[in-house]
């Protein structure tokens, strides 16, 4: 992440120290239309020196200042002459490095507090206002360094905000990127905007210039292949690809028979009829479904999908002659991951084909157009690169796709029973307003059957099981109260339409302590 596209751009440096709401700082930032990125605390201090921010963000963090080997930021962090904003844990340890005080808080605060501003400034505007924030911390500040004053309080803080007017340092014991605080968004914009002096050139059509420029640049007159699975990721790698160099892209799609309902033909309408990108369809379904025959394990599967899906696509790579680039549809969250628990020092990238590695001995160059991107991001870029809002905007789906929806041993004629269920479920969710309120929705498989009546006769058939979530991050989620007549039009029709079904039920566990998929 070192190489910028554009080195004049204006950029904000957060580092992380291991909250949970960092992304959604960086995310926050994006929004606000400015370009930001994520470096672990203990990132080398020459790469921040590289970056050439115009302001710093500490994060919040589960340490404790006063511990033996508690986190720090780089001293130069505080040298450097550009704006730092210090958020919960990331306040705390520019108060104490700077040579203040931290203690453990006689009250903790967890949740919702009111910030009495004492003072005006630039995040939160004049004095004797009230602020609606979120707490979440068990230790304060209780003496200021030098040069620093008190801006806002709260009824259990007496340090809730603290200002360096001189050195435009800010630090503030809630967490301004979450929902919960009101006005935590405004607060993050007259930072980045008021205080740091940024611009707001972050946007769709100024990404896509600027990818477009640097894919031709990387890759000249080269070829290059990418593994085209239908997904929000590779859709956009693909779209933004064909803009940049046309006719030097070749898309693999393998249709490995365990896809949505007609997805594999929306695939190549889509991306054949409507762009013209070159895509090769592989129909693998026979293939898929021999090598799963017996094969019941979650993780068993996985393994037979993916290393097919691996022997495939290398199998069709080798009778593309001229490629010189493989692109994946890597994302900014998935880089993020793989240098977290590196210490800053990490240089390798996972690799995230939907379904498996793809292996290291294919003497191919990795092109990651998007890997600086959130996926909101790549949302907004694939919709002003033209692709339908159905297909950027659907729900997640796993690279094993049904096979991982159909519990135990996958069969044929269990995938295309599911794939009728599934789609009758999603058409009803998008005819009641609901699919864009769910996070994901879908139908699962029971191999199992149940006793029903299905006209005059007795029937013993099988059972579809419906799951729809509500999450910010997939790490935990809620299962998502739709309303009882529309299930109840969703189990008529699946019954009534889908031959073998006797039963629907509706899932209500939420993760954890269940995962979001059944497998």
């Amino acid at each position: 992440m070192a190489d910028h596209a554009n080195p004049h751009q204006h950029r904000i440096l957060i580092l992380d120290f291991g909250a949970q709401y960092t992304q959604l700082i960086g995310r926050c930032i994006r929004e606000l239309g400015v370009y930001c990125e994520i470096y672990p605390w203990d990132v080398n201090p020459l790469r921040i020196d590289e970056f050439d921010a115009n302001g710093i963000i500490l994060s919040g963090g589960p340490a404790s200042t006063y511990d033996d080997e508690t986190p720090i930021a780089p001293d130069s962090v505080f040298q450097m002459g550009v704006p730092v904003l210090g958020i919960c844990y990331g306040m705390q340890t520019m108060v104490s490095q700077l040579g203040g005080k931290v203690e453990n808080a006689d009250h903790r605060e967890f949740g919702r507090a009111e910030v009495e501003i004492s003072l005006a400034n630039p995040l939160t505007g004049s004095k004797g206002k009230t602020l609606e924030v979120w707490m979440s911390h068990g230790d304060q500040v209780t003496e200021l360094p030098q040069g620093f004053d008190v801006h806002g309080t709260t009824e259990n803080c007496p340090y809730a905000i603290v200002v360096n007017e001189s050195k435009r340092f800010y630090g503030v014991q809630f967490h301004p990127e979450v929902t919960h605080t009101l006005k935590g968004k405004e607060m993050l914009s007259a930072f980045i905007h008021d205080v740091c002096g940024c611009r707001s050139d972050w946007v769709a059509s100024n990404i896509i210039d600027e990818q477009i420029r640097s894919v031709r640049k990387q890759v000249g007159d080269d070829h290059v292949i990418l593994g085209l699975s239908g997904g929000v990721d590779s859709s956009v790698v693909a779209a933004l690809l064909h803009r940049a160099i046309g006719p030097q892209l070749t898309c693999i799609f393998v249709d490995t028979g365990l896809l949505r309902l007609d997805e594999g033909d929306q695939v190549m309408d889509t991306f054949v009829k409507n762009l013209g990108v070159t895509v090769i369809r592989v129909n693998a379904e026979e293939e898929f479904l021999s090598q799963l025959q017996g094969v019941s394990d979650p993780e068993a599967k996985r393994k037979v999908i993916g290393n097919l899906f691996v022997t495939i696509f290398e199998r069709e790579s080798r009778k593309i002659d001229n490629a010189k680039w493989l692109a994946q549809g890597t994302i900014y969250p998935d880089v993020i991951e793989s240098a977290g628990n590196k210490h800053g020092k990490a240089k390798i990238i996972k690799s995230h084909h939907n379904v498996g590695g793809l292996p290291d001995d294919m003497a191919l160059s990795l092109l990651e157009p998007i890997r600086e991107l959130f996926k909101d991001e790549v949302r907004r870029i694939g919709v002003e690169l033209g692709l339908p809002e159905n297909m950027v905007f659907r729900h997640p789906f796993p690279g094993p796709g049904l096979g991982v929806r159909i519990l135990g041993e996958v069969k044929k004629e269990y995938a295309d029973v599911l794939r009728q269920a599934d789609a009758i479920f999603l058409e009803e969710l998008y005819r009641h307003n609901l699919y864009h309120e769910i996070s994901q929705a879908f139908a699962v498989f029971l191999p199992v059957k149940s006793v029903g009546v299905v006209g005059d006769n007795r029937a013993y058939e099988y059972v579809i099981a419906l799951r729809a979530v509500e999450t910010v991050d997939f790490m935990t989620a809620n299962w998502k109260r739709i309303p009882y007549d529309v299930l109840e039009i969703v189990s008529n029709r699946i019954i009534n339409e889908v031959r073998g079904i006797s039963r629907v039920t509706y899932d209500i566990s939420g993760k954890p302590p269940s995962t979001i998929e059944w497998e």
